[in-house]
């Protein structure tokens, strides 16, 4: 969480929102002063170990207890649906306290990814006139989307004064649009009357808010459709996030502390591995042996995207923040973009970089000044199609959550594909590591000509000159018990 070293008094009557406007229920009072900065708070209190709980009680003792809510217990999808339909008939009856208070809202989430994540589709989703931006707390262990935006990667403090300190930077943050992706997946129905995957085992994002209708199903297929705000992987990284996630399913007691959870998270980056991924796995295991890639750039054709076979792992990426605050993609010097039309990561762009790596060791070299994954290009829509090959599955993940996705045995086809969908905003500190393409003051490449031209030429010796490190990093569970 992040410090103010500022000395602003707080006060409370800034953030506090009346019960009769989160209450429909409710006595109305009259007002006198609108909140400068009124709020609306969602806590995993499962996640952190203890800290989520604890936050919880800490922010109903500062604020109106009835604008805290716990996830475990109330959806957000009801609960801002509820607020948003009382907020129309209080203005309906001429209540302007109650349009100021709409104007003005911003929401609180504390979780991990998993969890902030589905507080961005649940306002996505219900295509508010004037969406509210969202301010994270990092309760996770990787923290993508609280790092990318400025509001640290560790766990924060939980007493009153750690409280009031963040409340005051969500009052000065400013807002920042991010791309908001659209993914589809499509796969011929088994010939038993099941669910081709067990319905726990697929993202919280592709479940969430019934985004499939019966319009969606071709015949004899399954489709699911979802959303993602950061990164969809597949390949070795997520392979090892998913054990992970299934160890921690199993003995959710061994997971309450983000040192020891990034320990059990290299250790089983080793056992699976991935730190020597030509020796442990064989050629079929590879992106190029497992699908076909097409990408489509903006108002362009479709173009297939040749994958190096030494690719293991492939991230498309929306934010510059993977693996707990690393940048995959980096920024790309002059050379590059007139070579090859590539620029620096923008989250609203319209644009995903796509990265490659050959194992973990290739993913060390992000820890140096400019390292980088392979950079395989930036593209407004992306298209998987797996098809038979010598394995029957591979492993995916959403923003953290992942699954493991059969692969067909016969001639059928698996097919994901990614779109832009539109934005949402989100609450950006000073520290913010993001960067609007529209932003005149973020120059759209690297002016050091120097920094990446044997881009693939380093060898697996001068990676591990970058010694061990905390690199993909834990993802958040499907269960919201699990979603850290």
């Amino acid at each position: 969480m992040v410090d103010s070293n500022s000395e602003t008094v707080f006060l409370a009557e800034d953030f506090q929102i009346p019960t009769y406007i989160l209450k429909p229920e409710s006595e109305v009072v009259t007002a006198s002063n609108v909140p400068a900065c009124p709020v609306i708070v969602f806590i995993n209190s499962k996640s952190g170990g203890q800290l989520g709980g604890n936050l919880l009680v800490t922010f109903r003792s500062l604020l109106n207890e009835n604008q805290v809510f716990d996830l475990g217990d109330e959806a957000p999808d009801k609960v801002l649906h509820k607020i948003y339909v009382n907020l129309e008939k209080l203005k309906h009856n001429g209540d302007e306290f109650a349009g100021n208070i709409e104007k003005r809202l911003r929401l609180i989430v504390a979780g991990g990814d998993g969890t902030a994540g589905w507080l961005l589709g649940v306002v996505c989703d219900l295509k508010l006139s004037h969406p509210p931006p969202i301010a994270t707390v990092p309760l996770g262990t990787g923290n993508n989307l609280p790092f990318a935006f400025g509001w640290g990667k560790k766990n924060p403090g939980t007493d009153d004064h750690a409280v009031k300190s963040f409340l005051g930077q969500v009052k000065k943050a400013k807002e920042m649009k991010i791309d908001n992706w659209h993914i589809l997946m499509r796969m011929k129905a088994p010939k038993e009357p099941c669910d081709p995957i067990a319905p726990l085992e697929l993202p919280h994002s592709l479940h969430a808010f019934h985004r499939v209708s019966d319009a969606d199903e071709m015949e004899g297929f399954h489709t699911f459709r979802g959303g993602f705000w950061n990164y969809f992987s597949m390949g070795m990284d997520a392979q090892v996030s998913y054990a992970f996630h299934s160890e921690r399913k199993l003995h959710p007691e061994k997971f309450k502390n983000q040192l020891i959870n990034q320990g059990t998270y290299a250790k089983l980056g080793c056992t699976q591995g991935w730190f020597a991924a030509s020796l442990f796995h064989p050629s079929s295991r590879s992106v190029a042996h497992l699908a076909k890639v097409r990408i489509q750039k903006k108002q362009d054709q479709w173009e297939e995207l040749p994958i190096p076979n030494s690719i293991r792992s492939i991230v498309c990426l929306n934010l510059p923040s993977f693996s707990g605050g690393l940048n995959p993609w980096g920024t790309p010097n002059q050379k590059k973009k007139r070579d090859r039309g590539l620029t620096r990561p923008f989250v609203d762009d319209g644009l995903l970089e796509i990265v490659g790596f050959r194992d973990a060791w290739h993913g060390l070299v992000l820890l140096a000044p400019k390292g980088h994954g392979t950079r395989l290009a930036q593209a407004h829509r992306i298209r998987f199609e797996f098809h038979k090959g010598a394995i029957d599955h591979t492993y995916m993940r959403i923003d953290g959550e992942p699954w493991k996705q059969p692969i067909p045995g016969d001639d059928d086809t698996v097919v994901v594909e990614i779109s832009h969908l539109g934005q949402v905003n989100m609450l950006a500190t000073e520290n913010c590591r993001s960067r609007s393409v529209h932003d005149p003051t973020t120059p759209s490449h690297d002016d050091d000509e120097g920094d990446d031209s044997n881009e693939e030429d380093l060898t697996e010796e001068e990676f591990r000159k970058f010694g061990a490190a905390d690199t993909f990093k834990i993802p958040d569970g499907v269960d919201i018990s699990h979603l850290s």
